[in-house]
């Protein structure tokens, strides 16, 4: 599968331009069963091997979007964190890719937060097409 990584740092914000040290991720969704059928299947989050995280980040939030189907919702998680480069499998569930008629494009957003609740300190995108 193609992968396109798109980071992105927001601040008071304001969008600013990606830089090498910007908060990134990438994920891989080479284990996930085939769906294409239009009805998702409740599934364990990809593993996510992150980058830059920003100091002080407690918690990541995971969303996935599908961009050529917006309205529909798959849902994510929300991951405690305390330094680890990886996210794993079984963190959080969200409903799968599976897009009825050929392939769509899906973006996992990453917010990286003070706490639970909020206090973001970045964004990060992640975009790939399916399947």
């Amino acid at each position: 599968m193609k992968r396109i990584f798109v980071p992105l740092m927001l601040a008071s914000g304001l969008a600013a331009p990606a830089h090498a040290g910007d908060f990134s991720f990438t994920f891989d969704w080479s284990g996930l069963k085939l769906c294409n059928s239009g009805y998702p299947n409740r599934v364990t989050n990809p593993p996510f091997a992150l980058k830059n995280v920003p100091k002080g980040t407690k918690f990541i939030r995971f969303r996935l979007q599908d961009k050529d189907a917006p309205m529909y919702e798959h849902g994510g998680g929300i991951v405690a964190y305390s330094g680890q480069k990886r996210i794993k499998p079984g963190a959080f569930s969200y409903e799968s890719p599976c897009p009825p008629f050929g392939h769509h494009r899906y973006q996992w957003t990453a917010i990286a937060s003070k706490s639970r609740r909020g206090g973001r300190l970045a964004t990060a995108r992640a975009e790939t097409v399916y399947p």
